[in-house]
């Protein structure tokens, strides 16, 4: 694991299988800020399907199902794009946790979902021990709390993902497990919609972990996750939680701060101690007192050695199962800490690999926009339409085109050269 600098994508590459997608949009960002995808025609894909419909039926779904999900499924040239691109985008942990998981407006909506629905997560805290904040947690970094659940078929998304063959194996699996949701009878076939790769309703379940893990809370007899009425999808990612070995009343870990001259090498959750053993070594909390024991620690430094540090512990890695990304983690739990009512991370968030810090990178797109070059937005994201501005300012100015942001790019658009 490379400690200096994380490229935070939504998991989908994890040896154990995660519990959701992230919607596979860079960072769990929400599902359904997506354009509407339009099926094409393909007829190497409706032979596929014509295919599939035997293997589907062999594996004991129904004609009945099969035969209108399929005949409604089709091609989704951008889902391929999507699940192409996904692995190209990079954030920092302050992008991340400051623009993304832990904003202002999230811990708001946060604390309205907890006072809307308390006496349902305190319900579902009750029955499965995963306290109230964690899951609402959950619940706001996949679906921004039910707002944005995506809207993409999922047949036809994983059909696509399936006929693609980059992972065929893996998406068809899904693929099938969406046919005996429905075969169940737990959603109707308009309502089964998504994120672009599968994942599902207000706590982006896949097909295979709703089959396994999901439940009816409610007990109208159908685990529905899709609904308005979010608490059977709570109550399903609290199970799954469960169910990976949450520990009631335990943290998912602390800010530390490290002795001058610490042996950053130690770091990595590979290197899991007793906590009096980091003691020891003079790790202490940002306060500067003891750590308290929850157990085996692991040390991470998921911005570098000189960004912030965290003891995390047990339920660290049960977040994990739910999306293998250690910035997702972090998000998680920070934004269950902020929703009790915590601070915010105090250590010293580190620049990207262009010397740039977020606030930087969202200056040279205002001040790009501002000389008449849109980048479509001012979200400190270097994306495809940021470096095409940057590109056509360097052309217009006569200075080498790279399209890559510096802090040359920022100091001569603050001069107005």
């Amino acid at each position: 694991m490379d400690l200096s600098r994380r490229s935070v994508v939504a998991g989908l590459m994890a040896l154990s299988l995660p519990a959701c997608m992230g919607g596979g949009v860079p960072m769990s960002a929400p599902a359904a800020r997506q354009a509407p995808m339009r099926p094409q025609p393909n007829p190497e894909f409706d032979a596929w399907v014509a295919q599939f419909r035997g293997r589907a039926t062999g594996a004991g779904i129904p004609s009945s199902v099969v035969t209108p999900a399929l005949n409604g499924a089709g091609f989704l040239p951008d889902v391929i794009a999507r699940d192409r691109r996904q692995a190209e985008f990079s954030r920092t942990l302050e992008d991340y946790i400051t623009a993304i998981a832990v904003t202002d407006e999230r811990i708001a909506g946060g604390r309205a979902a907890l006072a809307r629905h308390g006496s349902t997560l305190r319900a579902i805290e009750s029955r499965y021990g995963v306290e109230a904040e964690v899951v609402a947690a959950v619940w706001g970094l996949e679906s921004r709390y039910g707002t944005e659940r995506g809207d993409i078929p999922v047949i036809s998304a994983l059909a696509t993902l399936a006929f693609d063959g980059r992972r065929g194996a893996f998406f068809e699996n899904q693929l099938l497990a969406a046919l005996r949701i429905l075969q169940r009878g737990d959603t109707s076939l308009a309502n089964l919609r998504g994120s672009w790769a599968g994942a599902m309703g207000h706590t982006q379940f896949i097909p295979t972990t709703y089959q396994e893990y999901a439940v009816d809370f409610t007990g109208n007899g159908r685990r529905d996750i899709w609904a308005e009425d979010p608490t059977d999808a709570l109550a399903s990612a609290a199970n799954y939680l469960s169910r990976m070995g949450w520990r009631q009343g335990q943290p998912w870990g602390v800010e530390v701060r490290l002795p001058e001259g610490f042996n950053t090498g130690l770091a990595g959750r590979g290197s899991t101690r007793a906590v009096s053993a980091w003691s020891g070594l003079g790790v202490r909390t940002m306060a500067g007192g003891s750590v308290g024991d929850h157990g085996p620690a692991s040390l991470i430094l998921p911005d570098g050695p000189r960004g912030p540090a965290f003891l995390v512990f047990r339920n660290f890695s049960v977040i994990l199962r739910y999306n293998n990304s250690e910035f997702y983690a972090i998000g998680i739990g920070h934004l269950a800490d902020r929703l009790r009512g915590g601070g915010p991370i105090r250590g010293n968030f580190q620049p990207d690999r262009f010397g740039l810090r977020l606030a930087d990178r969202q200056e040279i797109q205002r001040l790009l926009t501002r000389a008449g070059f849109d980048t479509q937005g001012v979200d400190g994201v270097i994306g495809p339409n940021s470096q095409s501005a940057i590109r056509a300012y360097q052309q217009a100015r006569g200075v080498e085109v790279t399209g890559q942001p510096s802090r040359g790019l920022l100091e001569r658009l603050q001069r107005g050269a």
